[in-house]
């Protein structure tokens, strides 16, 4: 019988930190407002409309928002690669007899262009879900497990009663996604297939 298997997208299966950074970092001082590369990285993960307003006035947020997904196409998607062990994770699904969804906060066209950029083999892809609301498109997959880099994904997984895999490659430390609950931790993706073939053969 086929089973799904989800994942995040950034800094879970997509090195996306330089894009995501450098498109802010561009919206943001076109408003005058400079913030550190650091900053900006440890707010990857969080809806956009959560981030900006940390730096600007809420009447600007949906215009920074329209900006930054405007820029974020050419300048964002184009410097993205497969983190280690992405391609592994994915295809050792497939051999299983699996598919595999991705489910992330991104704007699902965005999410949809990387994921065709890097060819990477996803079978469904859902966007615009963050932590929680993660569970409505991992539910109707009937998805029995979820991966990511991010506390968020850890609620994300448990609400929709999956078994949460968490790496990381994040800004979120192991301390911090351990306190969320996740049932898993590994450092990347390249340990994904060894784990994976464990729970198979406990499952089965």
């Amino acid at each position: 019988m086929s089973f799904m298997v989800g994942f995040d997208l950034d800094m879970t299966l997509v090195d996306s930190r330089d894009g995501i950074t450098f498109t802010m970092e561009m919206v943001l001082s076109e408003l005058g407002v400079f913030v550190s590369r650091e900053e900006l990285y440890n707010t990857i993960g969080l809806p956009l409309w959560d981030t900006f307003p940390k730096w600007i006035a809420a009447d600007q947020v949906d215009a920074a928002v329209a900006r930054y997904r405007d820029l974020y196409k050419t300048v964002g998607i184009p410097i993205a690669t497969a983190l280690p062990g992405a391609r592994e994770a994915l295809n050792a699904i497939h051999a299983a007899g699996g598919r595999t969804m991705v489910v992330s906060a991104k704007l699902e066209e965005a999410v949809v262009k990387i994921v065709t950029f890097l060819d990477l083999p996803v079978d469904v892809v859902r966007g615009d879900l963050f932590a929680a609301a993660k569970a409505t498109a991992l539910l109707e997959e009937n998805a029995i497990i979820y991966i990511g880099d991010h506390p968020a994904d850890v609620i994300g997984a448990r609400t929709a009663g999956a078994v949460s895999v968490a790496v990381t490659t994040g800004p979120a430390s192991r301390e911090e996604l351990e306190a969320e609950g996740a049932d898993v931790i590994l450092t990347d993706l390249r340990e994904f297939p060894h784990w994976f073939q464990g729970y198979l053969d406990k499952t089965r």
